[in-house]
């Protein structure tokens, strides 16, 4: 086309009766295979090998561990949950740390430590989470100020960690998109904040459970199940923690075997608590008991834990609500109903938290699909743009024309990048968001319908 510009082969090619249509048809055919490999690359093919690289990267998971350790001293986990590792030597071959701290994070500040002669560390690749372990030998742990510290011969640190890279939408094939749309526990980091809500839910349905039982008679205890194993406790106060029920006051807790073997063990803790525990959307309670007497025995005992708990099915969410979507089962509404005193502020911010999520997550899809749509049919008119200004442009240089050609194309990717800005906030209209980069493709098309206009009328 550019011979055509400056030869004025395209004034001969008119006047020897060849359609101006005819001599464009190579050009268009160019610009409809630019625009799906376009599409094809931008909704499947990059999508594609951000995967390839986050499996390559998950892959050498444990030696990018090991080398910043031995380069460093430490490694932060890229966990869901802030983790530290320092250790004073770590041996590749064997996968070993020796001299090791493990520091758990929270708010900024250390919330516990580990610390341990020697320690493996695994990772459990799976496909929509991932699990590194940290198995210890002569493990002494220091917890909150109210916990105390103490030691165990062995012990064993696990935790969650999703996606390196592609936790964000605009790393998602098309279909990914769609699937995430229709069922939004699809995506990572919803699912994270539904099970942190579902969690700090079931432990406000239990401290409400709790309080309201033994609220009835001060002789009465709360029972939970553990298997063949019954617990029975009773306390004069329950506070609400974060995924964490504290007893307070006079603590009685009975331990017993249903199946008859042993007599029960009648503890009185100084403190006590439940936790939650393992699966957040079917989770079991772990009761900590803390500088105990063992009645029987009259023996003291800094600590003694009780896993495996079964919550009663009037604390489990989904079992309360007999409905499978999460969702639906700790949204406000459902709070708001079961829970007497209201949500408390921790529940109160993960709700918030949870529903924004949804809400962006929806907005970013729409946006990026629309966005993806609309670069990509753009380059149809763009490249025809280009060749009618080069056809125009006869007395001027070739670069001249693909210079001008490129302003019309800045137009429609401010639109894009503008439009797609306004879809994915919250506080505006994402109709207009989109109807912004719509209108940057119209645009193009506007001037490549003049553009041709004028070519054939001359």
């Amino acid at each position: 086309y550019g011979r055509f510009a400056s030869d004025n082969e395209f004034d001969a090619c008119r006047a020897s009766g060849i359609s101006f249509l005819t001599l464009v048809h190579p050009g268009l055919s160019l610009a409809i295979v630019v625009a799906i490999a376009n599409l094809v690359l931008s909704f499947h093919m990059l999508p594609f090998f951000v995967h390839l690289a986050e499996k390559s990267l998950k892959a050498d998971a444990k030696q990018i561990l090991f080398r910043n350790i031995e380069r460093r001293g430490y490694y932060k986990l890229p966990t869901d949950e802030p983790w530290l590792i320092y250790a004073d030597h770590a041996d590749v071959q064997s996968g070993t740390l020796v001299g090791v701290v493990v520091a758990y994070l929270k708010g900024g500040a250390v919330e516990k430590i580990y610390t341990a002669e020697r320690a493996r560390v695994a990772f459990n690749l799976q496909d929509r989470f991932h699990e590194v372990q940290i198995l210890a030998d002569n493990t002494f742990q220091i917890g909150p100020e109210d916990e105390g510290g103490f030691s165990v011969e062995q012990g064993a640190v696990s935790t969650e960690f999703g996606s390196l890279l592609t936790d964000a939408i605009k790393f998602k094939k098309i279909g990914e998109m769609k699937r995430i749309r229709a069922d939004l526990m699809r995506f990572r980091p919803i699912e994270k904040l539904a099970r942190d809500t579902c969690a700090q839910f079931t432990t406000e349905l239990l401290a409400q459970d709790i309080e309201s039982w033994l609220g009835a008679d001060a002789n009465n205890y709360y029972r939970l199940h553990s298997g063949e194993k019954l617990v029975k406790f009773r306390a004069s106060n329950v506070v609400v923690g974060d995924e964490k029920v504290k007893l307070e006051g006079e603590i009685v807790v009975i331990e017993s075997d249903t199946s008859g073997k042993g007599l029960p063990a009648t503890l009185r803790p100084m403190k006590a608590s439940l936790h939650i525990e393992g699966n957040k959307l079917a989770p079991t309670l772990t009761m900590d008991l803390h500088n105990l007497w063992i009645e029987r025995s009259g023996d003291l005992k800094m600590r003694h834990i009780i896993r495996g708990l079964i919550p009663p099915k009037d604390v489990d969410v989904r079992e309360r609500f007999q409905t499978e979507n999460v969702l639906e089962a700790i949204d406000k509404a459902s709070q708001s109903s079961v829970l007497k005193k209201g949500p408390a502020e921790r529940l109160r911010k993960l709700g918030n938290a949870l529903d924004k999520k949804m809400r962006k997550t929806l907005v970013q899809i729409r946006a990026e699909i629309h966005s993806r749509l609309v670069f990509g049919l753009g380059c149809v008119p763009m490249i025809l743009i280009g060749i009618g200004l080069g056809v125009i442009k006869k007395e001027g240089h070739l670069l001249t024309a693909f210079g001008a050609s490129c302003v019309p194309a800045a137009v429609l990717i401010v639109c894009i990048v503008g439009g797609k800005q306004i879809t994915e906030n919250l506080g505006s209209s994402s109709v207009l968001g989109m109807g912004l980069m719509w209108a940057g493709l119209v645009f193009l098309l506007l001037l490549a319908a003049m553009i041709y206009h004028r070519l054939l009328k001359s």
